[in-house]
């Protein structure tokens, strides 16, 4: 990534923080509605879950700049999702989910530059994580 594309993941971010249970809840609906398996790897509280994934979210844009520091938890998670069930085209649902509640939320602030910057950020994240899983298994 570059450091523009880091700095346009990182602002595009701080609009989304205000909204994030909102933007949490539009997530997992699109997700489902993509793919209604995926909701069978998910038990529990939604809510929670949306709190989970808004606080892994920021963590990984505030870390973007410092990748190394990221990459060790992100495999970690990314053995976990694997032992979850969780597959590589999963991940492609995931992302199509994410960019879609990205631009539902920033409207005209989601450029194109800001897009691809989520789609490279997403791309070292998804990819770090694929990686372990696959080693894991």
């Amino acid at each position: 990534m570059t450091p523009r594309q880091i700095e346009l993941v990182q602002s595009s971010w701080r609009l989304v923080v205000p909204v994030g249970e909102d933007a949490a809840q539009r997530f997992y609906v699109r997700l489902f509605t993509l793919d209604p398996s995926l909701r069978d790897l998910f038990k529990g509280d939604m809510r929670k879950q949306g709190r989970k994934l808004m606080s892994m979210i920021d963590f990984a844009v505030k870390a973007l700049a410092r990748l190394d520091s990221l990459l060790p938890g992100l495999r970690m998670l990314g053995e976990r999702h694997g032992r979850y069930g969780v597959r590589d085209e999963h991940y492609d649902t995931v992302a199509e989910a994410l960019l879609w509640t990205l631009q539902k939320g920033l409207g005209q602030a989601f450029t194109s530059e800001v897009k691809e910057a989520w789609v490279a950020a997403y791309g070292v994240l998804s990819g770090t994580m694929k990686e372990a899983a696959k080693v894991e298994a």
